[in-house]
């Protein structure tokens, strides 16, 4: 076994036991640095496989953007992850039933992608341009239409976070400020006058509590 192939293993073995223990985390953080030890994991086949330029986009794009924005809409959203759980172990049979088919019938579909001995010689010319660009005038010319839909599906899914974020919610706790902008010293502060009152002492209390009996026989 030679060296690539071994940690091709190591990161796939990673990636497959940080994917596992994304769906089993107790709380949506540990969830998430699952997550990112996922991609890091994936970003390390995409360098044994040359394809530098998808590697550092997954760790620059996901680990660096997207997987902030979630922590930030978790947080914000303040999920209630026990009420989340109920009945996951219930349904954890028929949902690995069925992501077991499911990641069988995309191995079907792309198992013909992964014959190297049918593939057509790659040009000259094309490799001296690199895998960066070439990944670039194929995005931009052939697949430009699903392009411009995957970013319209991502600017609804930022706008429903956003709206998510704006629901009116009871137990927070929130002035208008504009309201707080016209607001005037003398709206805020009134002085009052009063007059002290000075404690007396236990004593003085006593004596003078002893006195009016006596004062009221004579």
């Amino acid at each position: 076994m030679t060296t690539p192939t071994a940690l091709f293993y190591l990161f796939s073995a990673v990636l497959l036991f940080a994917s596992f223990r994304v769906i089993t985390a107790r709380t949506p953080v540990n969830a998430a640095l699952y997550l990112v030890l996922a991609f890091f994991s994936a970003s390390c086949v995409w360098l044994l496989l040359q394809a530098e330029f998808l590697a550092i986009a997954l760790v620059l794009v996901y680990v660096g953007a997207v997987m902030v924005l979630f922590l930030f809409v978790v947080m914000m959203l303040d999920i209630h992850v026990d009420e989340v759980r109920q009945g996951f172990w219930k349904h954890f049979p028929l949902a690995a039933v069925v992501g077991v088919v499911i990641a069988l019938e995309i191995a079907a579909v792309l198992l013909g992608g992964f014959r190297i001995g049918d593939a057509p010689p790659a040009d000259a010319t094309a490799m001296k341009l690199g895998n960066t660009k070439l990944l670039g005038i194929d995005i931009y010319t052939r697949y430009l239409y699903p392009l411009q839909i995957a970013a319209v599906l991502l600017l609804v899914a930022i706008v429903a976070a956003i709206a998510l974020t704006l629901r009116h919610r009871k137990d927070t706790k929130a002035i208008d400020p504009s309201i707080a902008v016209r607001a005037r010293k003398a709206d805020r502060v009134r002085l009052v006058q009063v007059k002290p009152v000075l404690p007396q002492p236990a004593a003085a209390a006593a004596t003078a509590a002893t006195a009016q009996p006596a004062g009221g026989q004579s």
